[in-house]
């Protein structure tokens, strides 16, 4: 009896069967952004080119750049993400990236009272 696969082996299988679905490359980019980080950045990195409409990439693409000490590359992709995500009438991903934006330039103050 064999195991059934795990969720990165079927996501493999998935983006085997269709490189090109935007959904399957940024599935494999989540799960393997904790434990194995550049190879998160290389499905970000085709998602950014290949899918530059695809919303959900840059928030955690900037924060992946962020992690490796890419401040500045950062900065572009969060800058890039808000165009799109306002273009595509996503305003709850725009106002998480305007934070994310906003904390890379370190312009993440509180308010005082």
């Amino acid at each position: 009896m064999s195991a059934a696969p795990s969720r990165l082996e079927q996501l493999l299988a998935f983006y085997a069967d269709d490189p090109a679905d935007p959904f399957t490359i940024y599935a494999l980019a989540t799960e393997y952004r904790a434990a194995e980080p550049l190879v998160a950045w290389e499905y970000y990195q085709k998602l950014l080119a290949e899918h530059p409409d695809y919303v959900g990439t840059y928030y955690h693409a900037g924060k992946l750049l962020e992690g490796f000490g890419r401040k500045d590359e950062a900065e572009q992709v969060y800058r890039k993400g808000l165009v799109v995500s306002r273009k595509a009438g996503q305003l709850h991903a725009a106002s998480e990236l305007q934070q994310a934006l906003n904390s890379c330039l370190g312009l993440d103050y509180e308010d005082e009272d």
